[in-house]
C-alpha cells in the first residue's frame, strides 16, 4: 500500500484548534434551526421524514406564536443562527411572508425548503427574494424521472423540479438541492452531479437515508455502501459544487483520512469498493483540482449545533430523531437547546461503543438518528460506519 503524505503538527493543531472553538460554541448555540412550519404537502413521497399530509395538523404553531419563536432564536447566544422554514410545503402556510419578513427584521439568517408543487410560482419567489432570502433547498433524489417520479408518485415531477431549478437559478437564488441516498438510487449519483452542475446548482447536501417516517419502507444503504459514497463525494467536492451530509457525519471522518494523503486517488490508500469505482468512472476527472475542497467542515451533528423545531413547537436533535426535547410553547428554544439532559450529553460527546472510542468522535460522532432507529439507543453506535460493529444491522438489509 502506498503511504502518502501526513499532515503537518502545526496544521494538525490549527484543526483542532478550530474544531474546539466550534464545538465550544454550539454549546451555547445552534448553527442552524430547521422550523417544520407546517406538515401539509400536496405530494406523498415514499421517503418522507415528516410523513406529510394534504393539510395542516391541529396544533400548528399560529402566526403569533412563530414570531414568537423566531424571537427566541434571534435572542440566543453568539451569532445569529440560519433559520430554514421548512415543512411539510411551506408554501402551505399563508402567513409564510409574513414570518420570514419578521425574521428578516431580526437579522437572522434565512433558507426556505419548499416542495415543487403548484404552490411554487414566480411570484412567490420573488416575495422571498425581495424579503432577503438568497438560498433556496429543493429535493431531487434521482438522476431522471424512473427513479424521481417513482418517489414523488407523481409522473413528470422530475421535470417540473429540473424546471423550478433553472427558474430560480435565472432569478439569482443560491441553489441547494437536496439528495436522499438510498439503494435503489445509489449508483445514479454521478449522473446526478452531471445534472447539477448543468443547471447551476451550488450545493449538495446528500441525505443518507434513515428508516423514520414513510422511509421505513425504503432499504438504506450498507455500511460498505455509505464509505464508498462518502470517497465519491470527496471526489466531486473538487469540482466545484459543495458538498454537505445529512445523517453522514463519517463524511468528514472520510475526509480528514483522504485529506492525509497528497493525492485523490482513494483506490491507492482505501478499501474502497466496486461502487465507488463505478462511482468514480461516471464521474471522470474533468474539472478535479484537489486544492480546492468544497465541502463543508463544520463539525454538526443531531443537537450539536443543529436544533429541529416541529409544526407543533415539539422540539427534535433533528428532523430525523424522534425524541421530544421539549415545546416552544411552554420553554424558549434557547432554554431546551442549552439544558436539556440528552442534548447535553450529545455535545459532550458521551456516547457509546465505537462512536464513543473512536479517534474522530470530536469531528463525526455518528448519526444518533440511526443509531435510534437500528439499535434503540441514542448513544449508542451508528450502524452505516464501517468502523462499527453493528454495522451488521445494515447490511443485513440487503436480505
Amino acid at each position: 500500500m502506498a503511504v502518502g503524505r501526513q499532515c503537518g503538527g502545526a496544521e494538525q493543531r490549527v484543526k483542532e484548534s478550530t474544531l474546539t472553538r466550534t464545538l465550544t460554541r454550539y454549546e451555547h448555540a445552534p448553527h442552524l434551526v430547521f422550523w417544520e412550519t407546517t406538515k401539509a404537502c400536496s405530494l406523498a413521497c415514499g421517503h418522507c421524514r415528516a410523513s406529510a399530509q394534504f393539510g395542516p395538523l391541529p396544533g400548528e404553531l399560529s402566526t403569533v406564536e412563530g414570531k414568537r419563536l423566531l424571537d427566541q432564536i434571534a435572542a440566543m447566544e453568539g451569532p445569529k443562527a440560519i433559520v430554514v422554514f421548512t415543512g411539510g410545503d411551506c408554501f402551505e402556510r399563508s402567513d409564510l411572508f409574513e414570518l420570514v419578513g419578521y425574521a428578516a427584521t431580526l437579522g437572522l439568517r434565512l433558507g426556505v425548503a419548499p416542495s415543487v408543487t403548484p404552490t411554487l410560482t414566480r411570484d412567490r419567489l420573488e416575495q422571498l427574494y425581495r424579503l432577503g432570502v438568497r438560498s433556496i433547498s429543493i429535493s431531487l433524489d434521482g438522476s431522471g424521472p424512473a427513479s424521481h417520479d417513482s418517489l414523488r408518485g407523481i409522473p413528470g415531477h422530475f421535470d417540473k423540479t429540473i424546471s423550478a431549478l433553472s427558474m430560480m437559478s435565472d432569478m439569482g437564488f443560491r441553489l441547494q438541492v437536496n439528495t436522499t441516498v438510498m439503494r435503489s438510487n445509489v449508483h445514479e449519483l454521478a449522473d446526478v452531479v452531471s445534472l447539477l452542475r448543468r443547471t447551476g446548482v451550488a450545493i449538495w447536501e446528500v441525505f443518507f437515508l434513515v428508516s423514520v417516517g414513510r422511509g421505513t419502507a425504503i432499504q438504506e444503504v450498507s455500511a460498505v455502501q455509505a464509505e464508498d459514497v462518502c470517497h465519491f463525494l470527496v471526489d466531486v467536492a473538487s469540482r466545484g459544487l459543495t458538498v454537505r451530509t445529512v445523517e453522514a457525519p463519517f463524511f468528514r471522518r472520510v475526509q480528514a483520512q483522504r485529506a492525509r494523503f497528497g493525492d485523490d486517488e482513494a483506490r491507492e490508500h482505501f478499501a474502497v469498493g466496486e461502487l465507488y469505482e463505478q462511482l468514480r468512472a461516471t464521474l471522470g476527472d474533468e474539472g478535479a483540482d484537489t486544492r480546492v475542497m468544497r465541502s463543508s467542515t463544520l463539525a454538526t451533528g443531531d443537537g450539536r449545533g443543529i436544533i429541529f423545531v416541529g409544526y407543533d413547537g415539539e422540539v427534535h436533535g433533528s428532523g430525523f430523531l424522534p425524541v421530544a426535547l421539549g415545546n416552544v410553547r411552554d420553554q424558549t428554544l434557547g432554554e431546551i437547546y442549552t439544558t436539556n439532559p440528552l442534548l447535553t450529553s450529545l455535545r459532550a460527546g458521551e456516547l457509546e461503543g465505537e462512536c464513543g472510542r473512536c479517534e474522530f468522535s470530536r469531528l463525526c460522532g455518528g448519526s444518533r438518528a440511526r443509531a435510534l432507529a437500528r439499535t434503540g439507543r441514542v448513544l449508542g453506535d451508528d450502524p452505516a460506519c464501517i468502523l462499527t460493529p453493528t454495522r451488521i444491522a445494515v447490511d443485513s438489509l440487503s436480505g
